[in-house]
């Protein structure tokens, strides 16, 4: 017994120390706060060491993948990756479905109306069972049978599918306008290159040039103003190696950002040959004649609009068919109590009811619908005569950035290299300054920096006429 006793004192929550540890040795026991707060000191320990345990970091979601780029990247791709990435055309895309929906509320059918009561009989007459209940039990159409008896049904139906048909070219022409942007970014892109290529060529020309002189110099056959001058226009081409390829890739970035890049944007390559001059065969057997037919036949503006012209015609029917009142017809089953206990027998009433055209005939929406027609018809006949302006503006530029393409492949470039190569020659051999090779190199370095402007102006241009007749004139 007296073991017994010893292991209960020793026993944990009992008459040892606080936490079940037994007193020392003549110490006295600890009092109730002490215990608290020691049991204080461990929770604080605890909080502290979770605090300064390393948080777990969220997992951070994961970018879309960038396109994948082909190892030179063309225009034809350049637009297909467009095509799929594009961030406006998905805005539009889901203005598509934004009316695919609209479509379907219009051929929806209103569902029937069901009604029911259930009745307590009270203070009945002599032989009556009060002790039944009434009921009755009712549908009604909602206006179904009214909404396609009067046509209304099939012309809301024609309103949201020539709202459709608007929402799709208006998608179609959102594509086009982009593409341009697309397109004239892209031959942004190849003019910097080539003036990055020419900027290249003259540092390299002057490059050529100062360790001639320094060699010159070196022998003491050139004073040092000379040899300054050249190092001076060395250096300054080398500024504008740097400063062209800094353009190059602003372009670039221009031309990555319309292609949906959600990622850092790598460096990749675009064909310089693009640039080259060309006429597109569709172009060269085209005319304004037939270019006028075939835009009128494919932008995809115009047909937006007259699909508003149809909307808005339709529109203007459903107004005026909504002058003639919606009709419900209803039927109720009716019972008082059943078999001999009938209070009342069975009863079935059918009923029909409509608003009565009294005070207002629709004639606020009749107007509206007038207005909105001569609206879009206004502005279908005004996209007619931009279409017009629009190819006539871009045949315009067409053939005015083509002669200045031809001039300088024919004469001034070429007249410019040889002056330049003449110069550089008589330079080396003494018969020429310094001053007239500088001239002649900043001449032609001049000449090709406007020679690539013209290039770009010209495919600008043709991605203009393309814009205009809302179609593809190079292969």
């Amino acid at each position: 017994m007296e073991d017994l006793r010893k292991r209960r004192s020793l026993a944990p929550g009992r008459e040892g120390g606080a936490g079940g540890r037994p007193l020392a040795s003549g110490a006295a026991p600890a009092s109730p706060g002490q215990v608290a707060a020691r049991r204080s000191a461990r929770v604080l320990a605890l909080l502290a060491a979770l605090a300064s345990a390393p948080a777990a970091r969220a997992e951070e979601p994961e970018p879309p993948p960038a396109p994948e780029l082909p190892a030179v990247l063309t225009l034809h791709r350049a637009l297909e990756i467009f095509r799929e990435r594009g961030f406006d055309l998905l805005v539009a895309e889901a203005t598509v479905r934004s009316a695919e929906g609209d479509l379907a509320i219009a051929r929806g059918v209103a569902n029937p109306g069901l009604s029911g009561a259930l009745g307590k009989n009270w203070d009945c007459a002599a032989g009556q069972d009060c002790s039944v209940l009434s009921y009755s039990v009712g549908i009604e159409d909602n206006a179904i049978l009214s909404t396609f008896a009067t046509g209304k049904y099939g012309l809301r139906v024609d309103v949201a599918a020539s709202a459709l048909a608007a929402a799709r070219k208006s998608r179609d022409d959102a594509q086009r306008t982009l593409e341009f942007q697309l397109k004239q970014s892209y031959i942004s892109a190849l003019q910097t290159q080539a003036l990055l290529d020419n900027a290249v060529e003259t540092r390299d020309s002057y490059l050529r040039t100062r360790q001639l002189n320094e060699r010159r110099f070196a022998l003491g056959a050139m004073n040092e103003g000379d040899l300054a001058t050249i190092q001076v226009a060395e250096l300054e081409a080398e500024q504008a190696v740097d400063q062209a390829r800094q353009n190059l890739r602003t372009a670039k970035v221009s031309v990555a950002f319309l292609l949906g890049f959600r990622t850092l944007i790598p460096d990749f390559p675009i064909e310089g040959k693009e640039l080259d001059f060309a006429v597109p065969p569709a172009l060269a057997r085209g005319t304004r004649e037939s270019l006028l037919k075939v835009a009128m036949e494919q932008r995809p503006d115009l047909r937006a609009l007259v699909a508003q012209e149809k909307r808005a015609d339709a529109g203007l029917s459903l107004a005026k068919r909504n002058r003639v009142p919606d009709f419900g017809l209803a039927a109720t089953y009716s019972a008082n109590g059943a078999g001999n206990s009938n209070i009342s027998p069975p009863n079935l009433t059918v009923g029909l009811s409509f608003t009565l055209p009294v005070f207002y005939f629709q004639g606020g929406e009749i107007e509206k619908a007038e207005a909105d027609l001569t609206t879009q018809r206004v502005l279908r006949e005004k996209a007619e005569a931009a279409v017009v302006s629009d190819l006539e503006t871009a045949w315009a530029q067409v053939a005015a950035s083509r002669q200045l393409v031809e001039r300088m492949e024919k004469t001034l470039l070429e007249r410019a290299r040889k002056a330049r190569d003449i110069v550089e020659v008589q330079y080396e051999k003494g018969a020429a300054s310094l001053l007239d090779l500088l001239n002649a190199q900043r001449t032609y370095t001049a000449t090709r920096a406007e020679y690539a402007g013209d290039l770009a102006t010209y495919w600008t241009s043709v991605a203009l006429l393309e814009q205009a007749v809302a179609g593809e004139l190079r292969p």
